[in-house]
């Protein structure tokens, strides 16, 4: 079993908006990323969302916790996705950078 690819990305937003900020990039995300990826199955407890996604015709689950502090995002990805984990870690970290600076 694949090991899982987890990202942390520091702000200082808050979880509020920090929470508002990811739910909103989500939505960005899938257009920008329909080609490729398509969210199955979202639910969202408080500030943790749980999620079932494909990608290359591989299926993969995760979750994303978002603290006062932190978001956490831990996914297990199936062999053929986890080839392509560190390019993907890098991505995500960008994006969620972006998300939730501070403006």
């Amino acid at each position: 079993m694949a090991e899982p690819l987890v990202v942390v990305i520091p702000h200082r937003l808050g979880q509020a908006e920090a929470t508002r900020r990811i739910r909103d990039g989500l939505g960005r995300a899938r257009g920008e990323f329909a080609r490729v990826l398509t969210i199955e199955n979202e639910r969202w407890d408080d500030n943790r969302l749980s999620f079932s996604a494909r990608a290359l015709g591989q299926s993969a689950a995760g979750i994303i916790d978002i603290g006062e502090a932190s978001v956490r995002l831990e996914v297990t990805l199936p062999w053929l996705l986890a080839k392509f984990a560190a390019a993907a870690q890098r991505v995500i970290g960008q994006k969620g950078t972006l998300m939730l600076e501070k403006k």
